[in-house]
């Protein structure tokens, strides 16, 4: 038996090998990938495709600056890197939107958890707001960023003449 196993041992790596010995059979692999891992997780998925383009209608070239993310299913039953990565993003609360960065770092996060959320890009009709109008934005459900501009009440004399 020493010797059966010292021959599995000696083995190429990377090869699944049985060694039978009468009834016996022995199975032996280097790396034993369990359910819950990263690595079960597709290569395709972190793939820029040119249709994710044309359906949300975003141009390469010119991307937009910011997402609006908002969390549309639940973490429950999910692995703890997906709920971690919600957690991370602000996403505890659902069909609660949060505006994050279209930077590289969060792609990353957001494609791990893409099938959990909804992502648009941030539109400003108007503009960026400054600090002082940021307490008189709303963000409509589309997308837009929308600045209430406050109206300042005219004179009484200028309406009288």
């Amino acid at each position: 038996m020493a010797g059966i196993l010292r021959s599995v041992v000696q083995r190429p790596p990377g090869r699944l090998q049985t060694v039978t010995k009468g009834m016996e059979s022995l199975i032996c692999t280097d790396w034993i990938r369990h359910k819950f891992t990263r690595s079960r997780i597709p290569d395709k998925v972190f793939q820029p495709s040119p249709e994710d383009h044309e359906k949300y209608g975003g141009d390469p070239q010119y991307p937009h600056k910011l997402h609006i993310v908002t969390r549309i299913k639940s973490t429950k039953r999910r692995p703890y890197w997906e709920k971690d990565i919600i957690k991370m993003l602000g996403l505890e609360k659902a069909h609660t939107p949060q505006v994050h960065k279209n930077i590289p770092s969060v792609n990353a996060k957001l494609k791990v958890v893409k099938h959990l959320i909804r992502i648009k890009p941030l539109k400003l009709p108007q503009g960026l707001p400054t600090e002082e109008d940021m307490a008189n934005t709303c963000l409509k459900s589309n997308g837009e960023l929308v600045v209430r501009w406050l109206l300042n009440p005219a004179n009484q004399e200028a309406r009288k003449s």
